[in-house]
């Protein structure tokens, strides 16, 4: 049991630990900055996203809180909240913008409640694009029970819808919320998909886990991608410097990227109709029509002395390369 002298003793000790740390944020370094927490929220920016996908399927997820009888009044008071949210986060994070054209002769909350209202405005063309991604996983996999299942549980579709929201608001010039919104469908799906990134309809994420998407990749329609793919640099030694350059690979229509698969660089093109086999390592462009696979490593066993295995029939068929 602690007594009055115990006590003093702990509070003596904490007040020594808080000094020590006040004193560390007069270093003036980047992470000393203290700014009364006028900073974007990301519990309210990941309430939005959940709004937004409610708003995105009206018939399968709904905010509980709302006792509304119909579409339209549940759809009014998610986007009264959504909007007045918006608005606050844009206002804040409008100040990292450098000559925003937005704030000439506005306020930033002016400037927030436009930006906002452009953004809503996009919502049916979301849907549009969503709802081809829906169908693209339905038709892809053979595994899906039916598009409920896709739309409910499916990690790659949900990576997909999170992007597609946050694009358009990285479109419209808004810093940071765009890459707090995928980076938080990154930390729940392993998919890793930049808002910036610019992708067609018809998108199919099989499994998700381990995806990368680059910021200035160009993927366009009917694209599948499986597991562990990356579509990234080939350095970004140049840090800085390389910024607003193209970094990122350019995938055309109709192609399959199976698991494992990197492509990287800015000046790759994956032509339309190409089939990327697992585990391949591509920095040049393929031509159009073309299959990429790696052909069979040896498979050895070792029962005390080494015994090369003989490729099974399903091995040497070269369909055994697009790992699933």
């Amino acid at each position: 049991m602690y007594n009055d002298r115990t006590d003093k003793n702990l509070e003596d000790k904490l007040n020594v630990v808080v000094e020590n740390i006040l004193s560390d944020y007069t270093n003036d370094r980047d992470i000393d900055r203290y700014d009364g927490f006028v900073q974007p929220d990301k519990d309210v920016i990941v309430r939005m996203i959940e709004q937004l996908r409610n708003i995105v399927f009206p018939g399968f997820f709904k905010n509980k809180s709302y006792k509304v009888y119909t579409v339209r009044n549940n759809i009014t008071m998610q986007l009264e909240d959504v909007l007045y949210n918006l608005i606050r986060q844009i206002t804040i994070v409008l100040r990292y913008v450098e000559g925003c054209e937005c704030l000439e002769g506005a306020t930033a909350e002016e400037c927030a409640e436009k930006i906002a209202f452009d953004y809503l405005a996009t919502i049916p063309k979301i849907r549009e694009y969503i709802e081809t991604d829906v169908q693209a996983a339905f038709d892809g996999d053979p595994a899906a029970f039916n598009k409920d299942e896709i739309i409910y549980s499916y990690p790659g579709l949900y990576a997909i819808m999170v992007y597609r929201l946050a694009h358009e608001l990285f479109t419209l010039g808004v810093p940071l919320i765009p890459r707090i919104m995928t980076e938080y469908a990154h930390s729940v799906t392993g998919v890793d998909i930049h808002p910036g990134a610019t992708i067609g309809k018809y998108f199919f994420i099989d499994h998700g886990t381990g995806i990368v998407i680059g910021e200035t990749t160009i993927i366009g329609d009917n694209v599948k991608v499986y597991q562990g793919v990356t579509l990234g640099a080939l350095s970004t030694r140049g840090g800085q410097s390389l910024k607003n350059v193209k970094r990122h690979p350019t995938i055309e229509d109709n192609v399959t990227i199976y698991s494992g698969a990197s492509i990287l660089g800015g000046e790759t093109v994956i032509g339309h109709d190409v089939v990327i086999g697992g585990n391949a390592f591509i920095t040049t462009s393929i031509k159009a029509g073309a299959r990429v696979s790696i052909k069979n490593q040896e498979l050895s066993v070792n029962y005390g002395k080494k015994k090369t295995v003989e490729l099974s029939e399903i091995e040497q068929d070269e369909s055994w390369f697009y790992v699933i």
